[in-house]
């Protein structure tokens, strides 16, 4: 059997078995939910509802402001209590519409929609826009955005990314275990805009009883294929994974459709399939709450807005201080200091871990020993890209290819030195992205 995967990447503890066979169980909220303004790439959402305001559960409470952007829904019923800047997960302050809840969870009339095979590609992507759909698997970019490339008609693959290669997360599995015919469905929907696609779910091997899952229940289904892709970190990275589903090549100043892909993970794909075939909106994620300082790790399904401080206690609490609290994977997520802050639709994990391993190195000269070329995905020297962006040699680091980078911290993982590699080249290619969108705004 033919195992997919590309150059470089790692093979990090995974942390799975912490979750990974626990079933998802539902979380009710029981303070005050917290919706910011902005959960996604783009311009933040508008609100439509003021202080004293009744809500429903499934209400629009934030129109989208622009094609780039996403509505926000109210997923309680209550009380809108006020209209503040709220600190969010990043440490920001995010202006949001804070909702009371009355615990009657009392849900809006739904429209009914139409059947699948009678919509047009028009319909659909309107629902899923009008259901305030992101990338749930981090990014938050505007899921009707992905899903209107310019020549729909070159899209020839549709890839459902179920790698979840990130250490620790098992929401996704969770998901395709418990509810996979949503995710077939979903796929299917994606696959009524693209005529001349295939569907692939691309699971890594580590999964073999998800993959073996799969492939019975897609038996009769000619354009959807099941690809095992070999257990390596990061091959869920959309550059990545569609180098190992398809063998094109992509690069920083592409997105996956100029490659005739579209990419999207497992809860943005069942969000599309409810918005579409039943017309309710994104109300809900699956959130992985784990690691050795949690008493009972498990994945919760979570509604949107939920305070992370009772995702704690509904795993049972710590079972000593951790000393480092991550959102997302040990990876790519990053450390929060602050637990009094929402869920979003982005917000796939809670990582408590009981030491900080990474405070208590000391970084030492390079010994220039090459492990972080070697285990590269995107092909660049890390070394010499973190050596200009200390010295803030833009120039340079952009001649090196800074830019390919995709920051999934393989370079650090491996350096015997334990420099900050992808650290200081996340930075520089912050400042690079920055000073060309300047230029492009003077051009303007």
């Amino acid at each position: 059997m033919a195992k997919f995967t590309f150059v470089g990447g790692i093979h990090p503890y995974d942390g799975k078995d912490l979750s990974k066979d626990k079933p998802i169980k539902e979380v009710l909220p029981k303070g005050d939910l917290v919706y910011p303004l902005s959960q996604h790439i783009g311009a933040p959402a508008v609100s439509i509802v003021q202080k004293g305001d009744r809500v429903l559960a499934g209400q629009k409470i934030a129109q989208a402001a622009g094609f780039v952007s996403a509505s926000v829904f109210s997923s309680v019923s209550g009380t809108v209590k006020a209209i503040e800047p709220r600190r969010v997960v990043t440490g920001d302050h995010v202006m949001s519409i804070v909702v009371e809840n009355d615990g009657a969870y009392e849900e809006v009339e739904y429209p009914p929609v139409k059947p699948l095979e009678q919509m047009s590609r028009e319909e659909i992507i309107d629902l899923v826009r009008e259901a305030g759909i992101v990338g749930m698997g981090g990014a938050g970019f505007p899921t009707h955005v992905k899903l209107s490339p310019k020549e729909p008609e070159k899209i020839t693959y549709v890839i459902a990314n179920c790698a979840e290669c990130e250490p620790y997360l098992t929401s996704d599995y969770r998901r395709m275990m418990e509810e996979p015919q949503k995710l077939i469905n979903g796929l299917k929907v994606m696959l009524k805009l693209f005529p001349n696609a295939n569907g692939v779910l691309a699971i890594e091997d580590n999964k073999p009883d998800c993959i073996e899952l799969f492939r019975k229940l897609t038996k009769g289904e000619p354009s959807i294929s099941v690809a095992s892709l070999r257990t390596k970190y990061p091959q869920g990275s959309e550059r990545h994974l569609i180098y190992a589903v398809t063998g094109r090549a992509i690069n920083s100043s592409m997105l996956p459709a100029d490659a005739g892909c579209i990419v999207d993970n497992v809860d943005t794909i069942v969000a599309i399939n409810q918005a579409v075939r039943e017309g309710k909106p994104l109300m809900h994620r699956i959130v992985t709450v784990t690691g050795d300082a949690i008493r009972n790790p498990q994945n919760f399904i979570v509604r949107i807005g939920t305070n992370y401080h009772e995702l704690i206690d509904e795993a049972g609490g710590f079972v000593a201080q951790p000393e480092k609290i991550i959102s997302g994977g040990p990876m790519m997520g990053f450390g929060i200091f602050d637990l009094d802050v929402p869920t979003t639709k982005t917000a796939s994990a809670l990582l408590c871990l009981l030491h900080d391993d990474i405070s208590s190195m000391e970084a030492t000269a390079c010994i220039n020993c090459g492990r972080c070329v070697e285990v590269c995905p995107g092909r660049v020297v890390p070394k010499l890209l973190a050596d200009y962006a200390t010295h803030y040699d833009l120039e340079k680091f952009e001649k090196n290819n800074g830019l390919e980078c995709c920051e999934c911290g393989c370079c650090s993982y491996i350096c015997p030195a334990k420099r900050p590699l992808t650290q200081a080249i996340k930075s520089a290619r912050k400042m690079v992205l920055a000073e060309k969108k300047k230029q492009q705004e003077a051009k303007k």
